[in-house]
């Protein structure tokens, strides 16, 4: 069974309330990992609320310190995935103040307190908008400059300087193994977040709505959710097993010729559900998003074994047809979708 590693440790999650790390509860508690999530209460409508998970939760926010170290505490996990942010760009423009509470101090608040309970592995889950985009045609590698021009970009990029400080400030006696990791912009069943593509395009769908789409020509790494997860849990298993030479960054992202544009990949979800439909928007004010982004992703090949198993074609129709099960049918293929893509890591 792929990760293995996992069951019967004791795996906190802070954001498990939101699509990402919805996705990592299910998965560890498949494997028979003892789960316990840290974030702030779902809305109504979320892929976690959905899954219906029989796991922990405290449902509380990562900027109360007392409230994040007792949670540690009292959990006493075998390992810390820290996936809690603020994690929109356009809404960072709105609230920078939050987006840097949250992504920065809020990331540094974890690590004190899971250092404080003991905690002897963490993986930290940053973004592939951590690097200063120069819209050049290479993939970004993870000993490029750092930077961002937005306030999410740029309270990332704070993240990875300010873990980079905490290992050689606190941790050099390797009592506690922190990594961190970046990843493409992540398509799936089960998200409905505001200024997101698939979720745009299926939600206006159900309604028979036209989804305006801004930037058609931007392109982005994307990839299925389960891609960078199954990343995470490669890159804790390694720190599980005490081996600090992987306390570093680590890209994941799809391979380097399978990028695509907005526009085509609105095209692809189209393809596999009919009622999708869009049309180019156009604003007076546009706020900035990076053109091109690509990650290489040879660090995690060669050193993690990692590598992408489905391209944007299968990550794109997995997704529209999880949602168009959930919208037609009431059904959720999550656990579907995961057996799938864990049959092909065998």
């Amino acid at each position: 069974m792929a990760h293995e590693i996992y069951k019967g440790k004791k795996v906190f999650i802070t954001g498990h309330t939101g699509f990402k790390g919805s996705w990592m509860a299910m998965w560890l508690h498949s494997i028979g990992a003892e789960v316990t999530g840290y974030a702030l209460p779902p809305e109504e409508l979320s892929h976690f609320n959905l899954l219906k998970l029989p796991i922990k939760n405290y449902f509380q926010d990562i900027n109360d310190e007392a409230a994040i170290s007792k949670a540690l505490k009292e959990s006493q996990p075998d390992i810390v995935f820290h996936l809690a942010a603020q994690p929109l760009v356009r809404d960072s423009y709105d609230d920078p103040i939050t987006t840097y509470n949250t992504n920065v101090l809020g990331s540094l608040k974890v690590y004190k307190a899971a250092l404080e309970a003991g905690v002897k592995s963490l993986v930290s889950i940053t973004t592939d908008k951590v690097y200063e985009n120069h819209e050049w045609i290479w993939g970004y590698r993870e000993n490029d400059q750092l930077g961002g021009h937005d306030p999410y970009s740029s309270s990332k990029a704070c993240v990875e300087i300010m873990t980079n400080s905490f290992r050689k400030s606190f941790l050099a006696d390797n009592r506690m193994l922190l990594a961190t990791a970046r990843a493409g912009n992540v398509i799936g069943g089960g998200d409905w977040a505001r200024d997101r593509l698939i979720p745009d395009l299926v939600k206006n769908a159900a309604i028979g709505s036209v989804t305006p789409i801004r930037n058609p020509q931007s392109i982005r790494p994307w990839q299925h959710v389960l891609e960078p997860l199954n990343g995470y849990l490669m890159l804790g298993e390694q720190l599980l097993l005490g081996n600090k030479d992987f306390c570093t960054s680590f890209n994941f992202g799809p391979e380097s010729h399978d990028i695509a544009s907005v526009e085509c990949m609105s095209e692809l979800a189209s393809l596999n559900w009919d009622k999708i439909k869009v049309l180019p928007e156009k604003e007076a004010i546009v706020k900035h998003e990076a053109g091109l982004l690509k990650l290489d992703i040879t660090k995690a090949r060669e050193i993690l074994k990692w590598n992408p198993i489905w391209d944007s074609k299968k990550a794109t129709a997995t997704t529209v047809n999880w949602y168009k099960d959930y919208y037609q049918n009431k059904v959720v293929s999550s656990l579907k979708n995961l057996e799938e893509f864990i049959a092909l890591l065998q």
